[in-house]
C-alpha cells in the first residue's frame, strides 16, 4: 500500500508503482485528475494526453493507463480529512443523545457490521416506529451526487439535520441535543480543540460529515483487478463484468462508485409499479421532492459497492436476495430476462465489489 492509499500488488507494475510513496498525495491525486479529465475530454490515444502524461510521475501513468478507459475507477481513501474531527465524528456517529430518548446513534441504522446499512426491510426509529425507506448504506456516501434516495439534500452536512429531526427517526432537535452534549467536559474540550466556535449544531454537523467521507471501502478485488491484479477475482467475476457492460447496466452504474450519481426511473422498459401500488408515496421517489412528473418513480441510483452486504433491496427493501435483485433490474430496465448462468456471472462480479471495512471505524 503506497502512501496515497494506492494498492499496488502485482508485477509488472510492482516496481513502477512503489516510487509513488516518494509523491505527495495531493500531487498525486491532481495528476491522476489531469490525466483521466483529459483522457475524457480529448480520447486516451490523444496528443494532448499524451502530452499531459509526459510530466506525470510513472506511477500514476501506469495506474492512469489501466483504468482510464474502464467505466468503473477503482476507490482511493479520502485523504486530507482533519484526524481530530473525523475522531469526533465517529464518536457522535455512536452517540444515542442524538436521539429524543438516548436510545438511538446514527450507527444503529448505519452498521459498520451490516455493510454500512441496518439489514432491515426499512429502519425502526424511535419508539420502535417503522419508517417507510430501507436505509442506505454509509459507506461511500460521499461519492453521491445528493442524499437520500430521492436526493432531496445535495450534501452530507445538509443530511445530517434530517433523522434528527425526523419524528420517527431521532424525534429531537439540534438545540437539545447540543444541551445534552454540552453537559459532558471531554466532549466540550474535544469541540473547542477542534472548531473555533466550540460545540455548536455547526460543528456537529460537520464532524459527522466530516467522519462520513472518511468511510470509503477501498481495495476491493475488483478494484485490485483494475489496478492490474488480473488474479485478484476469479473468471466467472471477469465474465460477469463484461455481461454487466455488455447488457448496459453500466450506463446507470459506472465511476468511482458504481452508481450514486444519477436518477433513474424505477422500470425504463418495463413497469414495475402497477395498481393502487404505483400511487404510494414511497413509489414515487424524486417526485416527492420535486414534484415533476417526470420525476415519478424516480431515484438515485444506488452505489453497488458492497452489495452484497447491503440487502435487502431497492428502496422499498422487500426484494432478499441480490440474485433476485439482479434479476428484477434485468427485466424492468433492460428489457431483458438473463440465464440462471448470466444471473450467477453479475452476482460473482457484484461481489468482487466488496471492500475494506476498516476497524477503526466500528
Amino acid at each position: 500500500m503506497s502512501s496515497n492509499g494506492i494498492a499496488y500488488s502485482v508485477d509488472p507494475l510492482h516496481r513502477i508503482a512503489s516510487a509513488a510513496q516518494f509523491w505527495q498525495p495531493i500531487e498525486t491525486s491532481f495528476a491522476m485528475f489531469c490525466v483521466l479529465l483529459t483522457c475524457g475530454i480529448s480520447g486516451c490515444d490523444s496528443p494532448e494526453t499524451t502530452a499531459t502524461l509526459d510530466p506525470v510521475p510513472l506511477p500514476v501513468r501506469a495506474v492512469a493507463t489501466i483504468t482510464s478507459t474502464e467505466p468503473i475507477s477503482p476507490l482511493y481513501t479520502n485523504l486530507g480529512l482533519p484526524p481530530g474531527k473525523v475522531t469526533l465524528g465517529h464518536r457522535l456517529f455512536y452517540d444515542k443523545r442524538l436521539s429524543a430518548d438516548n436510545s438511538i446513534s446514527c450507527a444503529t441504522c448505519h452498521d459498520m457490521g451490516k455493510g454500512g446499512s441496518d439489514g432491515l426491510e426499512t429502519a425502526v426509529g424511535y419508539n420502535d416506529q417503522i419508517g417507510n425507506l430501507n436505509t442506505p448504506t454509509v459507506f461511500n456516501c460521499s461519492l453521491s451526487l445528493a442524499q437520500f434516495w430521492d436526493g432531496r439534500v445535495a450534501t452530507l452536512e445538509e443530511q445530517a439535520s434530517g433523522p434528527v429531526h425526523n419524528p420517527i427517526e431521532m424525534a429531537t432537535n439540534w438545540p437539545d441535543v447540543v444541551a445534552k452534549l454540552q453537559r459532558d467536559p471531554g466532549f466540550v474540550q474535544a469541540f473547542n480543540e477542534e472548531y473555533p466556535e466550540g460545540l455548536c449544531e455547526a460543528a456537529i454537523v460537520d464532524a459527522i460529515a466530516t467522519f462520513e467521507k472518511s468511510l470509503i471501502t477501498v481495495n476491493s478485488p475488483f478494484d485490485r483487478y483494475l489496478l492490474g491484479d488480473r488474479s485478484a477475482i476469479s473468471a466467472d467475476a471477469v465474465k460477469g463484468y463484461e455481461l454487466f457492460k455488455d447488457l448496459g447496466c453500466i450506463s446507470c452504474h459506472q465511476g468511482a462508485a458504481v452508481g450514486g450519481n444519477m436518477f433513474q426511473k424505477f422500470g425504463v422498459m418495463e413497469d414495475y409499479f402497477c395498481g393502487d401500488d404505483a400511487n404510494a408515496a414511497v413509489h414515487k421517489g424524486r417526485f416527492n421532492f420535486t414534484k415533476q412528473k417526470s420525476d415519478l418513480h424516480r431515484f438515485k441510483v444506488p452505489t453497488l459497492r458492497n452489495i452484497e452486504l447491503t440487502g435487502p433491496y431497492f428502496h422499498h427493501g422487500r426484494t432478499t436476495t441480490l440474485r433476485e435483485a439482479i434479476e428484477i433490474m434485468a427485466e424492468h430496465q433492460l428489457g431483458t430476462d438473463l440465464l440462471e448462468s448470466e444471473t450467477h456471472l453479475i452476482e460473482a462480479f457484484l461481489k468482487s465489489l466488496t471492500g475494506e471495512i476498516k476497524r477503526e471505524w466500528q
